[in-house]
C-alpha cells in the first residue's frame, strides 16, 4: 500500500470516528500533497509525499518552539497533537549512536578535514538517509566531529 493510500485509509477511520485532530490534521496532508502534485504535474510517488509529510511535521514542530518560548501552552499542545499524528506515517529516525557512526564514516570516505566541508558531508549523509536523519541533529554532530 502506497503512503498516499495510508493517509486516505486514516482519513476516512478518522472522519468515520470522528477524530477532529486527526481529520484537521490529514486534511492538511492531503491538500499539501496535492498542491505538490500540481507542481511537479505528475502523479506523487511514495518520497514525494514522504517530503511533504516532512515538511509537514517541521512545520509543526517550529510552531511548537515558538508557542511554547511564548507561553502559549494550549497552542503548543495541538501543535503537538498534530506531529503526533504526521509522525503515524514518517520512518523512524535513527537513534544518535547510529548517527554517530554515520557521522564518523562519511567524514572519513569523503576525507573531510574542515568545517569548509560541512556541507558536502550534510549533502552526503542526508541524500543516503532521507527521511530518517534530523537535520538540526546532523548538523550539530557534523559540525563538532569537523571542528575537532
Amino acid at each position: 500500500m502506497s503512503l498516499i493510500q495510508r493517509i486516505e485509509q486514516e482519513y476516512l477511520a478518522a472522519y468515520k470516528a470522528k477524530q477532529e485532530t486527526v481529520l484537521l490534521t490529514l486534511r492538511a496532508v492531503k491538500t499539501a500533497c496535492k498542491l505538490k502534485q500540481v507542481e511537479l504535474r505528475r502523479p506523487l510517488e511514495d518520497a514525494d509525499v514522504l517530503g511533504v509529510l516532512q515538511k509537514e511535521a517541521k512545520q509543526r514542530q517550529e510552531s511548537i518552539d515558538q508557542f511554547t518560548a511564548a507561553g502559549r501552552d494550549d497552542l503548543a499542545a495541538k501543535e503537538a497533537a498534530e506531529l503526533a499524528v504526521l509522525r503515524m506515517f514518517l520512518p523512524e529516525a535513527m537513534p544518535e549512536e547510529a548517527l554517530r557512526a554515520v557521522v564518523d564514516e562519511t567524514v572519513t570516505h569523503l576525507g573531510a578535514a574542515s568545517i569548509q566541508d560541512m556541507g558536502k558531508v550534510m549533502q552526503a549523509i542526508m541524500a543516503e538517509h532521507k527521511g530518517k536523519v534530523d537535520g538540526k541533529a546532523l548538523s550539530a554532530l557534523v559540525k563538532a566531529r569537523l571542528q575537532h
